[in-house]
């Protein structure tokens, strides 16, 4: 199991999608990234050898890509921003609730979660129907 950035991506697969499980490249990047480090997409992560590999990770951080860590505090930093300047993006942030616009009286269950479901608290000295 290859150890790439200190992530260690599946042996079993061929280096084009292990290199997916690195956070913030997809099959493009991994693609873009194999060829500049002049290896096949077909060859399984496993077979690779340390030089390879190494290639691999100088090709990630000479490409200027984002990746792992510095792409999860970018992207906080950018919800962090909407919801101090109090636009209308951060509180849906804040709330959870869907941001881009989506109907929210029925679907939207993904960001709201389960449905909660109301009943009705009936007063125990209200006086019934029977005498």
């Amino acid at each position: 199991m290859p150890r790439i950035l200190g992530v260690d991506i599946p042996g079993e697969k061929r280096i084009d999608v292990s290199l997916r499980y690195l956070y913030g490249i997809g099959p493009v990047n991994s693609l873009e990234i194999l060829e500049k480090a002049g290896i096949d997409p077909g060859v399984r992560a496993k077979d690779l050898s340390d030089d390879q590999v190494s290639q691999i990770a100088h090709a990630i951080q000479d490409g200027q890509y984002v990746v792992e860590g510095d792409l999860r505090r970018e992207i906080g930093m950018n919800l962090k921003r909407l919801q101090s300047i109090k636009s209308y993006r951060g509180f849906r942030h804040i709330r959870g609730l869907p941001v881009r616009g989506q109907r929210t009286s029925t679907n939207a269950r993904t960001r709201k979660g389960p449905r909660k479901t109301v009943g009705v608290q009936r007063n125990p000295k209200a006086k019934s129907g029977i005498h």
